[in-house]
């Protein structure tokens, strides 16, 4: 009897090439959707982190506290905690730059003559680049309350932000 030459176990080189084709093609489609997810989530979060200094800021309203930022009788401390995904603004921030450390930043709280206020949020360190220099703005006025605009296009802009 002739011995049969048994077959080795394995993958050709062949079927390794077209599992690597494979992993590599679902990668690039889902790399970009990634990425658009963790834009969104990361402007969820800041549009969240600016909203939760309105009842300060309103309290500082109601109180005529609003010459600008700072410990005061007159002054406004919403007493904003720092962000990676923010850079610090150019108004009067929530925050002395001094306090925080390298990386953080805090929306801008501003106040106007008539009775509004309004808190901007400028998108940057460690935000994802496709968000990176937009603004999240919470806007208040006695007659509307408070508004949220953004420079954000649609597909990353917070439910409930224009």
């Amino acid at each position: 009897m002739a011995s049969v030459k048994e077959r080795e176990g394995g993958f050709t080189l062949i079927e390794l090439m077209i599992v690597v084709a494979i992993i590599a093609l679902l990668a690039a489609i889902a790399l970009p959707s990634y990425q658009a997810y963790v834009a969104r989530s990361q402007a969820a979060r800041v549009m969240g982190e600016a909203a939760s200094l309105r009842a300060q800021v309103e309290i500082c309203l109601t109180e005529g506290r609003t010459a600008g930022m700072g410990v005061g009788v007159t002054q406004c401390a919403p007493g904003a905690s720092g962000s990676s995904l923010m850079t610090m603004p150019a108004a009067d921030g929530a925050a002395p730059a001094a306090t925080l450390p390298a990386g953080l930043g805090v929306p801008a709280v501003t106040f106007s003559a008539g009775g509004g206020a309004q808190i901007e949020a400028v998108f940057g360190h460690s935000a994802a680049t496709a968000i990176a220099g937009e603004r999240l703005t919470w806007t208040f006025s006695s007659g509307a309350g408070w508004v949220c605009s953004s420079s954000l296009t649609g597909n990353f802009r917070p439910l409930g932000c224009s």
